[in-house]
């Protein structure tokens, strides 16, 4: 990791985040990060504000994160931007939060350029408005060639559909004679998931004090390390994230053995 942080640009890292950041950076930083971002509207609320006031302010957030994200070498950063289950919410509430994409790619979509960001998104797209998929689709194309950090933005995303949606296409070839219940394995779902180009999250960070997974990645999680904050997501600041990653950086990654420990 430490090799792959010499070929950027390390001192815009010092300069604008200190040695702290760059400490982090040095002793490895996860490759996929996945973030479910909420409290915007909490965070609205504590200061009598309409809750797309706190949508619009996480927005800023998205920004600093990626930057510092990019900066330190991620490789992926997975942002839970709308479940599937978010439909539920007043109709003013979710048509904001269908327009946000499109300020955000339209106002950063240079900085994102600049940045060497690639630009992508996984969700069901034919619930969307076409202004949503307009916006989203341009910045993947603007950010197509970039080789560097991968923003993925869940969008009108839900696990649960994901994985019967695999079972389904399994289950079709299965009923049409090319595969044999038998040898269905782990990595033919993995392989029918909309991650399937993705490496799975290292990393999962919640924030504003809720402790579940709310429909997000359940495959693909199955070995993430889990940090959870009280902080509300426009709160969520780069001392955060950080924060996250050394915590990150102490923990015994084991897939279900002894890595580092000795059997008894």
């Amino acid at each position: 990791m430490f090799n792959k942080l010499l070929k950027r640009n390390i001192e815009p890292i010092i300069v604008e985040y200190g040695e702290r950041a760059m400490a982090v950076a040095g002793a490895g930083v996860p490759s996929h990060v996945a973030i479910i971002m909420d409290g915007n509207g909490r965070w609205a609320k504590k200061r009598s504000m309409p809750r797309v006031a706190g949508h619009h302010e996480g927005m800023k957030t998205v920004r600093k994160i990626t930057k510092l994200s990019s900066h330190l070498g991620v490789d992926v950063l997975t942002l839970y931007a709308f479940s599937t289950e978010n439909w539920k919410r007043p109709k003013m509430e979710v048509d904001f939060l269908m327009r946000l994409p499109e300020e955000f790619l339209s106002n950063f979509l240079p900085e994102l350029i600049e940045e060497n960001v690639r630009v992508e998104m996984m969700g069901y797209v034919d619930n969307l408005p076409a202004h949503t998929i307009q916006a989203v689709q341009k910045a993947k194309e603007a950010t197509k060639h970039n080789t560097g950090l991968v923003l993925n933005f869940a969008l009108n995303y839900g696990s649960r559909a994901e994985i019967v949606d695999a079972v389904k296409n399994l289950a079709s070839l299965v009923q049409a004679g090319e595969l044999e219940p038998e040898d269905i394995s782990e990595e033919m779902i993995t392989g029918r998931l909309m991650t399937k180009e993705l490496p799975e999250p290292d990393l999962l960070i919640r924030t504003s004090g809720e402790v579940r997974l709310s429909n997000f990645m359940l495959w693909q999680l199955a070995y993430t390390e889990f940090w959870f904050t009280d902080t509300l997501w426009p709160d969520f600041n780069e001392d955060c994230l950080l924060e996250a990653f050394e915590v990150y950086q102490k923990r015994n990654r084991r897939y279900g053995g002894l890595k580092g420990e000795e059997a008894n």
